[in-house]
């Protein structure tokens, strides 16, 4: 399931960012360009983070952005990218952020089985270590296909 949503298109690692904005941004627009989402979903996304403060930030170093359906999302997505170095999203037990997941649900359950395989990948700490340290979209890609 991972490897069908999450192909190399949707991978970029090492990527050079001046502030959380651009990293939400940088993931989105792996998103957008293949019009799995509208423009409309990253300002959604900026909006949460405005009103309901860091709660994306899911574990250490890692955030997971999303907003809901209905905020410009036609086709459920995911990408993955890593930053060249961390950035503060504000969380306190978190921060800072090198692993930034972007998901655009088509609806509000069509993606569970999807998320249910991300979580097994993001406790492998082998695996997720490895993703962190990744040089080259081969190298996430091959992971991410462990998980069918």
């Amino acid at each position: 399931m991972l490897a069908k949503i999450i192909t190399q298109e949707f991978i970029k690692v090492q990527v050079d960012c001046k502030d959380w904005k651009e990293a939400i941004e940088n993931g989105v627009a792996m998103l957008e360009e293949k019009g799995i989402v509208e423009k409309s979903y990253k300002e959604e996304i900026f909006k949460n983070f405005e009103n309901l403060g860091p709660y994306m930030v899911i574990a250490p170093g890692i955030v997971l952005s999303h907003a809901r359906p209905e905020a410009g999302v036609n086709k459920t997505g995911m990408s993955i990218m890593t930053l060249k170095n961390p950035i503060k999203f504000g969380s306190e037990l978190n921060d800072p952020v090198t692993l930034v997941l972007t998901l655009a649900a088509k609806d509000n359950t069509g993606h569970v089985s999807l998320l249910s395989k991300l979580m097994e990948m993001l406790m492998n700490s082998k695996d997720l270590d490895m993703i962190f340290n990744a040089k080259s979209v081969k190298d996430v890609s091959n992971i991410i296909k462990k998980y069918k």
